[in-house]
């Protein structure tokens, strides 16, 4: 059974999401601690917990997200893996971060590249990538069946969706990427999103007043 432990970093309040088991193998998903207490806080649960980083994934690659990459790679020698079509933001990464008023080391060259419908597996247990662009290209959500749960980055939020308009947002993709890998789960599936507090496919599907 995986244990979610989420984190709230940086001005962009990003959820970093922290996924373990019974074995102490560890997921993280969208590092984006930036500041030195929020990287020590977030060390520190690790170190207490006595847990093994074995991936470091990404929803996407909005700089928000990524913030905390070089120093994932840093201390535990894990690189990020993300959707090959979010690349060019790794790239960017630094003049963006500028833009924002951050200055970062340059992002870590990723690990690997995941997929549509591919198992990303750690411990005893597993998650399901789909692939929903619209919110940003390389936009993914991480589905674990066994557990009940989505974590859907920017996609889907309580009561709202992702932005689309920033660079390679298209509203009626999202709204594809929605419909098609989202309100296709089961409605009691928990949803935790890059931002936010959870809610549940269910309640979207019926008070999400940006789903038509």
């Amino acid at each position: 059974m995986i244990q979610l432990e989420r984190f709230t970093f940086n001005s962009f309040m990003v959820n970093t999401y922290l996924l373990y088991d019974e074995t102490k193998e560890a997921v993280i998903i969208d590092a984006a601690c930036f500041e030195p207490f929020e990287k020590q806080g977030l060390s520190d649960f690790i170190q207490d917990s006595q847990l093994k980083i074995v991936r470091h994934l990404l929803t996407h690659s909005h700089i928000d997200h990524i913030l905390g990459s070089h120093f994932i790679a840093e201390k535990y020698g894990i690189h990020p893996e993300l959707h090959k079509a979010g690349l060019p933001f790794v790239t960017e990464a630094k003049n963006i971060a500028l833009n924002f008023g951050y200055t970062i080391e340059s992002i870590p060259e990723p690990l690997g590249f995941i997929d549509d419908s591919e198992m990303i597996n750690f411990g005893n247990c597993s998650l399901k990538v789909l692939y929903t662009p619209g919110h940003a290209d390389g936009s993914v959500c991480f589905y674990s069946e066994a557990d009940g749960f989505v974590i859907t980055g920017d996609v889907l939020f309580r009561d709202t969706i992702g932005r689309t308009d920033l660079p390679s947002g298209d509203f009626d993709r999202l709204m594809e990427s929605i419909k098609t890998k989202l309100f296709t789960l089961p409605e009691d599936t928990v949803v935790y999103p890059g931002h936010g507090e959870q809610t549940s496919i269910g309640y979207e599907m019926v008070n999400n007043p940006f789903i038509r």
